[in-house]
């Protein structure tokens, strides 16, 4: 043990007539505990609302859109054949979008239309296998030649059907006639609906088999875009740029980081400001801990007098502070990282925090990534440094003869 920890640990131990000094070092022992403890469960959960958003997310959209400025095109199954051999690519679907007002016996709502294939369209309809899907789109779950349609779990209970209920679908891009523009519209038995935890997705979408919805809106043969499934979902840009090259004009690119930037962004920018506001109550124990290290330069006036006298330098002096400061940061973070990493794991594995239903998760999602904790815990610590070079550097600086005299 060197001379500089000995002294900084017996410094510690502060005597009777220094109690308030060591009040103050309980407290800022105390600051950094809540601090780093605060910091960690909050993070960890901002870093959980992200992953389950992109979860949900890509649980319900393709990982790259291939797309047409002219908005639909012709269904091209040699460029799919194409993307679907590259590698890396786990799956091709056209897919095509369209509007349409959908009606039941005791309701009407416009509805969001998907038309896709049921080979692959079950990636993107949670729930359903291809075969299962096969069967709901075209089969409509035994109810004759009549075709099935998936709706949105919030959308079927808005509308007040359930599986086996038959509704009519009405798109606005119908037929010319003498009289003008008549709506297309066809019949559907509701096949099932489909829950992706996401209200926007939940309440709007309706899927039915791409030629249907082909014929609905009056786009034979076309689709809206080509939904490329990766089996590596956060290289979709380096995919794009290795792989992708061929796709020019008029046809472009999305993955669904541009897609959803403006969501992924707010929530960077959240789990930014919240670290930044956290760290304020680390920053509140560190100027407690530099007021404990002043008033204990104060009080052991003529113990660094004497250190002084027997040869100590100031480098020593300083450091004897700065271990003393040091000990208090470094204790308060390791019992706070842990008490942090223990309310995380208990919060995730009982999930006795229920949220309200305006949330698109039922419980408080929890993800500790550790390069969060290591960063918040380096963090803290430097913090700690920073508080103790004052209070050290004042106390080196001190004249043994003036000390001694007049201490």
């Amino acid at each position: 043990m060197t001379v500089e920890f000995f002294i900084a640990k017996k410094y510690l131990k502060a005597k009777r007539k220094e109690g308030f000094i060591s009040l103050i070092t309980f407290l800022s022992v105390a600051g950094v505990i809540l601090g780093v403890m605060a910091l960690v469960v909050v993070i960890a959960v901002m870093s959980g609302a992200e992953t389950e958003f992109r979860r949900r997310i890509l649980g319900l959209e393709p990982h790259l859109l291939v797309m047409n400025y002219a908005g639909s095109f012709t269904n091209n199954e040699k460029l799919i054949e194409t993307i679907r051999v590259l590698p890396g690519v786990k799956g091709v679907s056209p897919v095509l979008f369209g509007q349409a007002m959908i009606r039941t016996s005791r309701s009407f709502s416009g509805v969001m239309v998907r038309g896709v294939t049921p080979e692959s369209g079950a990636a993107l309809i949670k729930g359903f296998s291809p075969d299962q899907l096969e069967s709901a789109l075209t089969k409509g779950h035994g109810k004759g030649a009549m075709p099935g349609i998936i709706l949105g779990k919030e959308l079927a209970n808005s509308l007040g059907v359930i599986t086996g209920d038959k509704i009519l679908l009405m798109s606005a891009k119908g037929i010319v006639s003498p009289i003008g523009q008549i709506p297309s519209m066809k019949r559907f038995v509701v096949a099932g609906t489909f829950e992706s935890g996401m209200s926007e997705y939940d309440s709007m979408l309706a899927y039915v088999h791409l030629d249907l919805a082909q014929s609905l809106v009056a786009a034979k043969g076309k689709i809206s875009a080509l939904g490329v499934w990766l089996d590596q979902v956060f290289r979709v840009k380096e995919f794009t740029d290795e792989h992708l090259g061929f796709i020019k004009y008029p046809l472009y690119v999305r993955d669904w980081m541009d897609i959803n930037q403006s969501l992924f962004s707010a929530l960077k920018l959240e789990k930014t400001a919240m670290f930044v506001i956290l760290t304020l109550i680390i920053l509140v124990a560190a100027f407690n801990i530099a007021s404990a290290l002043i008033m204990m330069v104060m009080e052991k006036t003529k113990d660094i007098a004497v250190l002084k006298a027997m040869g100590a330098t100031h480098g020593m002096i300083r450091r004897i502070f700065i271990i003393k400061g040091m000990i208090i940061g470094i204790l308060g973070t390791f019992i706070g990282t842990v008490s942090g990493v223990a309310i995380c794991y208990i919060l995730k594995k009982y999930e006795f925090i229920r949220l309200p239903e305006a949330y698109p998760f039922s419980t408080l999602p929890v993800q500790l990534e550790y390069a969060d904790v290591a960063m918040i815990a380096v963090s803290a610590i430097f913090i700690c440094f920073l508080s103790t070079l004052y209070p050290s550097y004042k106390a080196s600086r001190m004249d043994p003869v003036e000390a001694i005299r007049y201490g």
